[in-house]
């Protein structure tokens, strides 16, 4: 009887321990849920200047999208910040350094587009190793700015990003333009549910993890996203004009 008790006493212990250790090591990934990452994490969403918002894109590059959104902030005198995938760099060498030919900012996104919360730590620091690695090689430039994927932080992330001095950057306004019902117009009412003055604002250049052909209306976005910002007395620009 004792044996028992003490069994299940041992059991309930282990299983509280595990618990406790997957919340502390989860803990950050609660920054991705809204409500939660504006009353909590409000660091990591971007907020900077009152007179500016950043403009960011995930997923790049590539040698289709990228390019033509390149061309699209040329015309319109816009700089942004690009939070690459070094599978994406490794595969486009070339569209990178384009990127930064063009004067913009490039930033870390990871190697592989996988959810850091079921990942385990060991996994998570090659990853954004070999990224670093990946971007550095290709662009020559050393990023400051890091997004894991999904904007999902877990304690291991948080680590990895400081021993390899890198600063996470979420975001405050979406376009939500993965989808496939995306649409120019719907970027826009998306962007605007959540949009403010010193906003860090999340894009996608590349389809690589979202429905084909949905960054037309990403591209088709831009021109109205600067009007608005305009609208509301602030530039569009880059995370290291931001402030933070």
């Amino acid at each position: 009887m004792t044996r028992s008790i003490t069994s299940k006493r041992l059991i309930t212990a282990a299983g509280s321990y595990v618990f406790a250790s997957t919340l502390i090591r989860s803990y950050p990934a609660l920054a991705s849920v809204i409500w939660i990452k504006d009353t909590l994490f409000e660091y990591q969403q971007g907020w900077g200047r009152t007179d500016h918002i950043a403009l960011t894109f995930d997923d790049g590059p590539d040698p289709i999208s990228t390019p033509l959104i390149l061309n699209e902030l040329k015309r319109l005198g816009v700089k942004a910040t690009f939070f690459m995938l070094g599978s994406m760099v490794e595969a486009y060498p070339y569209v990178a350094q384009r990127v930064v030919d063009d004067g913009h900012e490039v930033a870390l996104h990871g190697q592989w587009h996988k959810n850091h919360l079921f990942r385990s730590a060991k996994t998570i620091r090659f990853d954004m190793e070999k990224a670093l690695n990946q971007l550095e090689s290709a662009t020559g430039v050393r990023p400051f700015f890091f997004r894991p994927p999904y904007g999902v932080l877990t304690e291991p992330t948080l680590r990895s990003a400081f021993d390899l001095s890198l600063r996470p950057v979420l975001w405050g306004a979406w376009g939500r333009d993965w989808r496939q019902s995306a649409s120019t117009t719907q970027v826009m009412i998306d962007i605007k549910k959540r949009f403010a003055p010193g906003a860090t604002v999340l894009l996608h250049d590349s389809d690589c993890t979202s429905s084909p052909g949905s960054f037309r209306a990403t591209l088709g976005a831009l021109e109205p996203l600067l009007t608005l910002c305009e609208q509301q007395g602030c530039t569009l620009g880059s995370l290291k004009e931001h402030g933070l």
